[in-house]
């Protein structure tokens, strides 16, 4: 979970062409907002935008304070306090989405094509209800559950068949490490 400080604001005095007025605007108070990027947030995302969220293509500044929005763990935030954002603010969400939010890590795959199943939510659920990962893992870290995902699919795999070429170097490998260690012309 992400914790953030949206800043306060003072009353600024703004114009009204319409009226020939001058008015204040509101002064807001220090609002904090627990996020969570997670399975649930993005399926709420696409439900409202019927977008794919992991797609190339760019979110709007709309899409994106809809996505914090959505990210939201407290009920009933005023519009106002997204509207309000600061950059830190928003380099601090980013930095937290983008986080692996695990030790996990994996061997680049050689010869590996990329994948271009487009991804949505209804997908990842579907791997994880394949996979009988319980549907609390929803709530998890959005990079953690894909992660957890993706060791199980490599776990399930059947092990690579060792290719001739490789059996023999293997072989050869070993014979001369015991001919060292024996001592052993043969």
């Amino acid at each position: 979970m992400l914790q953030i400080t949206v800043p306060a604001t003072e009353p600024i005095e703004m114009y009204n062409e319409e009226t020939n007025e001058f008015f204040f605007t509101k002064a807001e108070k220090e609002q904090t907002l627990q996020l969570e990027h997670s399975l649930l947030s993005l399926s709420k995302w696409e439900s409202r935008w019927c977008k794919i969220f992991f797609s190339k293509e760019e979110k709007t500044d709309e899409e994106t304070i809809d996505y914090v929005r959505c990210m939201t763990i407290a009920p009933n935030v005023p519009d106002s306090v997204y509207n309000r954002l600061s950059e830190e603010n928003i380099e601090a969400i980013k930095k937290y989405i983008n986080a692996p939010m695990t030790a996990t890590t994996f061997r680049a795959e050689q010869n590996g094509r990329p994948n271009r199943e487009k991804i949505t939510s209804e997908l990842v659920y579907y791997w994880m209800f394949t996979l009988g990962i319980p549907k609390e893992c929803e709530k998890w870290h959005l990079n953690r559950l894909l992660t957890l995902i993706r060791v199980f699919n490599v776990k399930n795999q059947p092990p690579k068949k060792t290719s001739r070429s490789e059996l023999m170097r293997r072989n050869a490998a070993l014979n001369a490490a015991r001919r060292r260690q024996m001592n052993s012309n043969g």
